[in-house]
Formats: structure tokens, sequence, C-alpha cells
């Protein structure tokens, strides 16, 4: 049986991903709490304890003289990210979807545990709650029982839970992705792009991709949670939310009867009041608002 070292005691956000990585691949494996080094000379697998950083001895710890290296970024390597590091594509099934997984989690909890700050609070006193703090919920209080391994299982099992469910998003995403170029590919009108109504994506997804072409202006998405259509402005550039070109600035924050008539369009639902967004009943009404406000 394949045997998974870590240091007992109170325990972080680093190793509990970390373990919970592992067990992915070594499902059956023993995990053992410990930091007896003459113990952990003869496990299979040490993680985030130990003072060696050698995936090719299945070695994870970054509390080394000189850590374990960094990333481009400069954000240094936790065990989390070095255990990632070499499963993450194999429990993605892509190169992409690991490293989208290390850009979106792995480098915000790696970079908390080297004491390395991703952001400036604006706010005095109002801190992010970030996935440490639910960790951390995992951890006995003074006046309750100090059973240490047995609330680090615990919190394995919700990481590996959140892993699970962030990895089918992300893989999910990718072939989203994949199917909108296609779309876009394929489109005669490549300022309006409409996405079949049984490929819900959601306007993230869609316009995120879009953003990466020039000629896009729109992309008309269907919603199945409300059954009816958007016609969604394309971002000029990623982080930022200026459009393309903006709906008509007449349809901004109008509903129903009252957008019906700014429009022209029956059905007319909902027109966001900063103009990147509207709602219509049907692919027909969607089409025609988007030709109209490309041609106002």
């Amino acid at each position: 049986m394949t045997t998974i070292a870590t240091h007992n005691a109170k325990f972080h956000t680093d190793d509990v991903f970390a373990v919970a990585v592992l067990l992915f691949i070594y499902p059956d494996a023993k995990v053992l709490r410990t930091r007896d080094e003459n113990i952990i000379k003869d496990v299979d697998i040490v993680v985030d304890v130990g003072g060696i950083y050698d995936d090719s001895l299945m070695r994870f710890d970054h509390h080394q003289v000189g850590g374990a290296g960094k990333r481009d970024n400069g954000i240094e390597y936790a065990s989390f990210g070095l255990v990632w590091k070499k499963f993450g594509e194999e429990l993605t099934g892509s190169k992409e979807a690991a490293e989208t997984l290390d850009q979106i989690l792995v480098q915000s909890i790696d970079a908390g545990d080297n004491g390395i700050n991703t952001f400036t609070p604006t706010i005095k006193d109002a801190s992010p709650y970030l996935i440490g703090g639910i960790i951390d919920l995992y951890r006995a209080t003074w006046k309750e029982d100090d059973n240490w391994d047995e609330r680090f299982m615990e919190s394995v099992g919700w990481a590996q839970w959140m892993l699970k469910r962030q990895i089918k998003i992300i893989q999910d995403n990718i072939e989203a992705k994949d199917i909108v170029r296609s779309v876009y590919e394929n489109a005669e009108d490549k300022s309006i792009i409409i996405m079949d109504e049984k490929y819900d994506f959601g306007r993230e997804s869609v316009c995120g991709t879009l953003i990466d072409y020039p000629e896009p202006i729109y992309a008309i998405l269907y919603r199945s949670d409300s059954r009816n259509w958007q016609v969604v402005s394309v971002r000029k550039e990623r982080g930022s939310f200026e459009q393309r070109k903006p709906l008509p600035e007449s349809w901004w924050g109008k509903k129903d009867e009252e957008l019906s008539d700014a429009t022209g369009v029956p059905g007319s639902e909902f027109c966001h009041r900063n103009g990147f967004m509207c709602v219509v009943e049907s692919k027909e009404g969607a089409i025609k608002l988007a030709q109209i406000a490309l041609n106002a």
C-alpha cells in the first residue's frame, strides 16, 4: 500500500490540497501525519515536510533553504503547487486545464503559504473570505476535541469535492470555448455570433472567447434557466468592462412594454442600465435586436 506522509498537528490549506490531489491519484493510499524523520525517510510520498523537493523521489517540500522554485510571475511553489505541477495534467486530462486551475486556485494557495500577498484590500477591516478560511473551520478551537488527524482528513474530503467540481467546470469551459471558436469560424456574419439553443455556455464563456477575434460585436445566447435569449456586447479587452459597441442608449434600463416600444421588437424583456446586455423572448427577436443595435 502506498503511504503519503505530511506533518502532524495543525494543518494548512497547502498540505490539505496537496494530499487531496494525491488521494485522487492513489485512492487506496494511507495518510500518515508525522514529523519523525526516521519514519519519513521510508515513506513512499512526502508532502510539506522532510526538507526535500524531488518529484522523481516523490518528495514535495518547500521549507528548505532556497525553497522549491517559483513561477514566472514570482509566486513561489508550496507543496500544493509542487504536487499539482507533477500530477495536474494527469488529473485534469489536459495541459490547458491544469494550467487554468493552477492560475485560478493553486497559485493563490501557494502564495498564502509562502507569505506572498496577491491582492491589496481597498476597504479597511474588510478582507475577502478565502479558501483558507474554509479549511480553518475544520480546526479545533481551544474548547474542542483536538483530534487533528481526523479533522485533517475531513478537510481533505472537502478539498477533494472542491477540486473535482472545479476541474469539471474547467473541462466543460474548455469544450465550450472550442465550440464557440467553431461557431465563429463557420459564421457568415462574424459581427453577430449566434449560439445554438443547446449551448447554454453563459456570456462570460462565450464573450471571453470571442474577445480574441476582431469582428464580433454581439453574441446571441440562449438561457435555459429562464428560457429566453440574450444579446450581449463583446468587450474591447480582458480586464475591462468597456464594450466594442454598447446597445443603443435609448434601451438602457427599460423593460417589458417600454423596452419593446423603444426597440420595436415585441417580446423585449430587459436591457441592462449599462447597455452591455438585453433579454428577449425569442431567438428571432434577439437576432433582430442585434441587427438594430449594429446599425444604430
